[in-house]
């Protein structure tokens, strides 16, 4: 058999039935590949169907309180979200330092995006108190450099008030929001997260919520460690 690009001109003449010719038609307006190659279906109408309709999952009892995600609404949050990236210790990790506009610019694609990656306020007894993105991994960059499985759901958060740091609440709210994911996503069997290796006390947290570490990535912005809670191990750790 002749190389792929030999450039040959040899073909089968195979005659197919119109119904079998329509399935190799063109993909439907909204089909979009993932880093694999599949071909998913995103109804423009519905950002939330992706995360299963996140802004309907209930809150969560927590050891320090009721916790709930509440989605980001722009007029309301931005100027919140702009203060705790302005933190040294959270602009170190997620280089959003600046005015309102650079924290606008890094909301917006998911805002209006097609609802794979959903931001999120934390509400802590009814205090916003920290950030969350929880998005579609397998849908997401990251999936090209991790053996990702479909469904898999990402997290990323900071904790806003230096008060709500280095006491252990960290590691409670990972475990609440990965229990809500899997909770409230029967398809996705696991929670991966992807912190900067040098965030100690942000791997700890994910190994203290029950995270397990995996192995190091090397991501274009940062060498990470891949950090994967296991629905079938999520009462075991």
């Amino acid at each position: 058999m002749p190389p792929a690009d030999s450039g040959t001109e040899d073909t089968l003449d195979l005659k197919l039935p119109p119904e079998i010719l329509a399935l190799f038609a063109t993909a439907p307006a909204g089909a979009e590949e993932d880093a694999s190659g599949s071909v998913h279906i995103v109804d423009p109408a519905d950002h939330s169907d992706l995360l299963d309709r996140l802004d309907d999952w209930p809150p969560a009892e927590t050891p320090a309180g009721l916790f709930q995600l509440v989605p980001v609404a722009r007029d309301r949050d931005l100027d919140l979200i702009t203060r705790w990236m302005n933190d040294p210790a959270v602009a170190e990790f997620w280089e959003l330092a600046g005015d309102a506009d650079v924290t606008a610019k890094h909301l917006e694609p998911q805002l209006d995006g097609d609802g794979r990656s959903v931001p999120c306020l934390g509400v802590l007894d009814g205090v916003p108190m920290s950030y969350w993105e929880i998005y579609r991994a397998d849908l997401d960059p990251l999936a090209r450099y991790y053996p990702a499985k479909p469904q898999d759901t990402g997290v990323h958060l900071l904790i806003g008030q230096v008060g709500d740091r280095a006491r252990g609440l960290g590691g409670t709210l990972l475990r609440a929001v990965s229990d809500l994911v899997l909770d409230n996503r029967p398809g996705c069997s696991r929670v991966v997260a992807e912190p900067d290796l040098r965030n100690t006390p942000s791997v700890s947290a994910f190994l203290t919520a029950g995270f397990r570490f995996c192995l190091e990535l090397d991501l274009p912005e940062k060498r990470a460690a891949l950090m994967v809670r296991d629905r079938a191990l999520r009462h075991r750790l």
